[in-house]
């Protein structure tokens, strides 16, 4: 009997992966991961503002959830931190001989800081404090950093209550010039945001650096003109002149400064730094557009961790 050989049916050829990429593109598939466009991740940020928002304000909600006294913690723990700061720097050392309206002064300078301060440290673990979140759900990342950042915000004007009760009790007037506020704080809140897209990379990356922040914070805070006033020790001969600019010029001073001439009246434009205006913009800016672009290009390992 004769076989009859059956060829089997030719298998289609794999198809080329231009072909397929460009079949994918058709159908708006993209890389699983792949990091978007700024313009793209822009607008997804966007969209999804809603989300920062509410999630900022319940972190700020669940913070003191715990405590017998709840939310009265938000004023209570800068206060607390202005009264030590007081006993220690304003009658052991003698700060406040040198400062006029020094509680004021002070108090100001403790809650201006304590905004950056928690900021920074909060972007620090935004990621890494939250990875079941980012591994859970497809988002853009840097509304982590952001929405802390802006958890610290609303944690300030709920304290800036406290703040005016202060001024008012010691007698600084209410002027047109704490209009400048608004202004200030949205320049602070740019900076503050854009240092904690950085550290919330960096935190990611390196957990250790969550336990090293507190050091340094604290360092940058001595540095920064919180108990004294940096405009008396600028005008010392003795001082190398690179000194005086990087004081300055420091950030969080500039931010401190601007508060406080908004607030108290016994805070002169003479003891502003020069350009004061225009070195808060511009520490804005380079935080703000520097950190989400630094930010923006590491979205690519936080959609793949």
């Amino acid at each position: 009997m004769s076989q009859v050989l059956h060829t089997p049916p030719h298998s289609p050829a794999p198809a080329d992966e231009d072909d397929l990429a460009a079949l994918a593109a058709r159908h708006g598939l993209t890389v699983s991961g792949a990091r978007p466009s700024l313009p793209e991740y822009v607008r997804q940020l966007w969209e999804r503002r809603h989300f920062i928002t509410a999630f900022a304000t319940a972190k700020l909600t669940a913070q003191y959830s715990q405590a017998k006294l709840g939310q009265v913690w938000q004023v209570m723990t800068p206060l607390l931190n202005a009264a030590v700061y007081y006993f220690i720097f304003g009658v052991l050392l003698g700060t406040k001989k040198h400062v006029p309206d020094y509680i004021p002064f002070l108090v100001t300078g403790v809650f201006i800081w304590t905004f950056t301060q928690s900021s920074i440290m909060a972007g620090t673990r935004a990621i890494s404090g939250n990875l079941g979140l980012v591994r859970a759900l497809h988002f853009p990342r840097a509304a982590l950093p952001i929405s802390f950042a802006l958890q610290q915000l609303q944690q300030l004007l709920f304290s800036m209550a406290a703040l005016i009760v202060i001024l008012i009790c010691f007698g600084v007037p209410i002027s047109v010039s704490w209009l400048l506020v608004i202004p200030a704080l949205f320049l602070q809140f740019t900076f503050n945001a854009g240092v904690s897209m950085v550290m919330a990379r960096m935190g990611a990356k390196t957990p250790d650096i969550a336990q090293l922040m507190p050091f340094i914070l604290r360092t940058w805070m001595y540095l920064s003109g919180v108990m004294w006033s940096i405009d008396k020790l600028t005008k010392a001969d003795d001082l190398p002149h690179i000194v005086v600019i990087a004081l300055e010029t420091n950030p969080a001073a500039v931010y401190i400064d601007l508060m406080r001439y908004a607030l108290i009246d016994s805070f002169h434009s003479s003891q502003l730094p020069p350009h004061v205006w225009a070195a808060a913009t511009g520490w804005a800016l380079l935080a703000g557009v520097g950190g989400f672009i630094y930010f923006w290009k590491a979205e690519e390992t936080y959609g793949r961790g």
